[in-house]
């Protein structure tokens, strides 16, 4: 059986550790943040860059309606489909 003082120290050991983790959440957290927030500041220019593209394809003769990277999606269905990607 345990003395006393090693379960105290266990307790102080675990009690770290969740600290520490809990630290790392927040760390993971802000940095997804971060992420989220330049993909959304980047959405404007990628769109306007696919409706240049296109524009261009389409002046070259290009069919641009059978090219997937010219198709149009909806954003939010983008959304949907890279969580669906994304490792859990």
């Amino acid at each position: 059986m345990a003395t006393r003082k090693e379960v105290k120290n266990r307790i102080s050991s675990v009690k770290n550790v969740q600290k520490i983790t809990r630290a790392m959440e927040m760390v993971a957290a802000a940095r997804l943040r971060r992420a989220e927030q330049r993909i959304d500041a980047l959405r404007p220019y990628a769109r306007e860059l696919r409706k240049m593209t296109r524009q261009v394809a389409e002046a070259a003769g290009v069919e641009a309606r059978n090219l997937p990277v010219l198709q149009e999606h909806d954003e939010e269905t983008a959304d949907e489909s890279a969580k669906e990607a994304a490792p859990a």
